[in-house]
């Protein structure tokens, strides 16, 4: 502990979660920790699985207190101040944690529980998005304890679709489907990790992602990045974070176009009441204008993570930008 007085806030970089996307989770808070600045705050990683929430002291995990999000070290009782939450998938991307900080007063660096819980549902999210004006690809979702018919699927949204969970992130038991022979397996692989399916258009086009953090609700876009796909045939989990990808930050796309996706990322933050960090992805069709694929509001942020890769090229830093956001919400109590 830091005998300075007073002493520095203490910050819980949240990570892990219930998901299959716990492993990234984890490597991202490393980055968080390794770019939170030790002069202003003393960061924790606070480690939770469905089994412990833990919190890593000197080497060793203790049981974080959920009563008081605290832990105890050498019989003294330390509370954590803030939370910055990097866990990709539930309970940290879908409201569950926020409602929790809630209800302890605990600041943390997202949205609140209703932007988490939309943005967590693709479906709704961009049906919610659509009524503003943005364009969105044609979907439909099913539930897992309600009958479909998958010819008629077929015939509502023309192949080729993309199969993945309505929730959920790193494209997991996501499936590209070009023949309708291949359609229930891939409806059943996305079964196997949520209880409901998304079942979108092909969209084709060049795909960008617009990165932007929000402080004092003022959103601040960062360059595009374009993804190039090397392997395989659309972004999915090994192109995100195996290298299988060609990244391009900035984005080759006009000044003008560039312009109008950070436009229109910040116009979906306002409307959703975004807080922190948010990501928003999407595929410029052959008419030039974009289409929406997905917003991402707690996104990567391991070495190979796109908004690392656009602070970068903003000529920013990533200390900086999370001290902002921090303070934020630390200093408004």
């Amino acid at each position: 502990m830091n005998s300075m007085n007073p002493p520095k806030p203490l910050i819980a970089v949240v990570a892990g979660g219930y998901s299959g996307e716990r492993e990234v989770s984890l490597r991202s808070a490393a980055t968080i920790i390794k770019h939170i600045d030790t002069t202003r705050y003393t960061p924790y990683l606070v480690r939770i699985s469905e089994e412990a929430w833990e919190v890593e002291v000197d080497g060793s995990w203790l049981p974080l207190d959920r009563n008081q999000f605290a832990f105890t070290h050498h019989g003294e009782t330390h509370r954590l101040r803030y939370a910055f939450i990097t866990i990709h998938g539930t309970p940290g991307e879908n409201g569950l944690l926020q409602g929790y900080l809630d209800m302890l007063q605990i600041p943390y660096n997202t949205g609140g529980v209703l932007c988490e819980a939309l943005t967590f549902d693709k479906f709704t999210c961009n049906h919610y998005l659509s009524a503003f004006g943005i364009r969105i690809a044609t979907s439909e979702r099913l539930y897992a304890d309600m009958p479909y018919n998958v010819a008629e699927l077929s015939q509502r949204i023309p192949l080729p679709v993309f199969v993945k969970p309505n929730v959920g992130g790193s494209s997991i038991a996501t499936t590209k489907v070009i023949s309708i022979d291949q359609l229930e397996g891939a409806i059943q692989k996305a079964f196997g990790e949520a209880p409901e399916v998304l079942v979108e258009q092909l969209i084709e086009g060049t795909e960008v992602t617009s990165g932007c953090y929000i402080t004092q609700n003022t959103p601040h876009p960062l360059p595009l990045t374009e993804v190039v796909v090397k392997k395989g045939e659309f972004f999915d989990f090994d192109a995100k974070y195996y290298g299988n990808s060609e990244e391009i930050t900035p984005a080759r796309i006009s000044e003008e176009l560039t312009q109008q996706l950070q436009q229109l990322t910040c116009k979906i933050s306002h409307l959703l009441h975004a807080q922190g960090i948010i990501r928003v992805d999407y595929i410029i069709e052959p008419d030039g204008q974009p289409t929406l694929l997905e917003v991402n509001t707690t996104p990567g942020m391991t070495e190979a993570s796109f908004i690392p890769q656009e602070v970068h090229a903003a000529g920013l830093e990533l200390t900086a930008i999370f001290t902002a956001i921090i303070n934020d919400k630390l200093h408004a109590l």
